[in-house]
């Protein structure tokens, strides 16, 4: 018989400690939850209670894997982002609660009630899109990627959240494949690879080890990505749309000036909870 929950929960928190720090306790007991079913308030009532063989064995398996450096969210296979579960896998990024300044941005862009139409580049496990399709009912998006691996991910989501019939998936190189409305599209959104080629190794074990290479890194300067957003999206708003993007530490005022080049206007910088400079946007300017 195994130890009782608690017991398993602090000795692998414990276990965690070197490669998960502060975060040990909770993905230990996120891993627990995962590997026996239970809920977290059981966990609190029936703390005393053992699971059973074949559970507490799984929980042990998961530990080892953590011990790895692999991400909780790809152990679980779901990570948790704008209050919806999406299911990860090592071909999409894991979202992080950074990137809900994104879909902040747009969301504050794209009228609650009005039909409107949206396109998020590299879509990965599709959190940006499905998660704007679900606070907009009379939205319609496409969601845009290289990977049909990720692609699957996205449309597994996309069904699970019984958004499929508003969410197109096309495989395409950045917007080499997307078919643009009528009009142009009133939003555009990314979170692109933005780390330079050389930064790489600096990156934390369980990012650099484990998240899709390509969804990472943009050249040499990180800034590749931005260039061909910035350069293709023009042509493909619609006048007064938005063009929003996730960039990293220290990059926003370089990609304001990407946008600023290309012709567009507005631009704004926001800052995620943390004080960092996390979305660059710009509009379109309206024809006269």
């Amino acid at each position: 018989m195994s130890k009782p929950a608690f017991e398993l929960v602090r000795d692998a928190a414990a276990a965690l400690a070197g490669v998960a720090g502060d975060c040990a306790g909770i993905d230990a007991e996120r891993l627990f939850l995962a590997a026996t079913g239970w809920t977290k308030s059981r966990l609190v009532m029936d703390a005393r209670e053992a699971p059973d063989a074949a559970s507490a064995a799984r929980f042990e398996a998961f530990i080892a894997r953590r011990q790895t450096g692999e991400p909780v969210a790809y152990i679980v296979g779901t990570q948790e982002f704008w209050g919806l579960d999406f299911t990860v896998t090592p071909a999409t990024l894991i979202p992080r609660p950074d990137t809900e300044t994104l879909v902040e941005t747009a969301l504050a862009h794209l009228p609650p009630d009005a039909a409107r139409t949206v396109l998020d580049l590299g879509t990965g496990s599709g959190c940006i899109l499905l998660s704007l399709l679900h606070e907009r009912p009379r939205t319609l998006g496409t969601g845009a990627d290289i990977s049909d691996a990720a692609l699957a991910v996205a449309g597994h989501n996309a069904a699970h959240l019984r958004l499929a019939g508003r969410a197109t998936l096309v495989k395409s190189d950045w917007f080499a494949s997307v078919a643009v409305p009528e009009g142009g599209f009133d939003a555009i959104l990314s979170n692109p690879p933005y780390i330079g080629e050389a930064d790489v190794v600096g990156l934390m074990k369980d990012v650099r080890d484990f998240e899709p290479y390509t969804a990472l890194t943009s050249g040499p300067d990180g800034l590749a990505a931005y260039r061909i957003i910035a350069s293709g999206a023009p042509a493909r708003l619609a006048d007064d749309g938005l063009l929003a993007v996730e960039v990293g530490e220290g990059q926003a005022r370089d990609v304001a000036g990407l946008f600023a080049a290309a012709g567009l206007t507005d631009i704004r910088i926001r800052q995620d909870l943390a004080g960092i400079d996390r979305v660059v946007a710009a509009k379109k300017a309206r024809n006269r």
